[in-house]
């Protein structure tokens, strides 16, 4: 079942992404090419007050071409670990810190075509504690009870893959 890399070449070398194509030899002898965008990997963490409710952010996504209401989230940095980099984006996307930080695993955003590899996080114990925005970062937190957050992923309002991903974990963790 596994191909066999051949050749790869790098067309496009972004800040965050990269593009290569990528030659393989198919399982059964075949040549086939690839695209590949590789990512550095990103954390998305579901952020619960005393109370059940979840921290979300609303944010235009050019690639949506729309405002979308998720989980607070963002790329790892060089050398980054993911527990650090949810800390330090929970803090700028909400103003707030944990402390308490869990794994809750993660979710290959479109193995098909990314190595982007989202680790997700529930955090817990929040204490206020504001970090700067990225300066390209226009961000809205707001509050929503838990239930309600999983009612807006039955009726679409929520629909990115992370948020649905954590914010299911996280209902099925708690037995919500």
């Amino acid at each position: 079942m596994e191909e066999i890399t051949l050749r790869s070449e790098r067309i496009y070398d972004g800040r965050i992404i990269k593009l290569d194509l990528v030659d393989v030899r198919l399982p059964d002898g075949k040549p086939a090419r690839r695209e590949l965008i590789r990512h550095p990997g990103a954390v998305a963490i579901v952020a619960l007050d005393q109370a059940q409710n979840v921290l979300l952010v609303r944010q235009f996504r050019s690639a949506a071409g729309k405002i979308l209401l998720e989980i607070p989230a963002g790329t790892l940095n060089p050398s980054e670990t993911p527990l650090a980099c949810a800390e330090r984006e929970l803090q700028e996307e909400t103003g707030y810190r944990p402390g308490r930080l869990e794994n809750i695993g993660g979710i290959y955003t479109a193995p098909g075509y990314t190595t982007e590899f989202i680790h997700l996080f529930q955090a817990s114990d929040l204490i206020e504690s504001r970090l700067d925005h990225d300066d390209d970062e226009f961000i809205e937190a707001e509050r929503v009870p838990l239930a309600q957050a999983l009612a807006m992923i039955e009726s679409g309002e929520i629909a990115d893959g992370k948020s649905v991903a954590g914010l299911l974990r996280v209902a099925r963790r708690l037995g919500v």
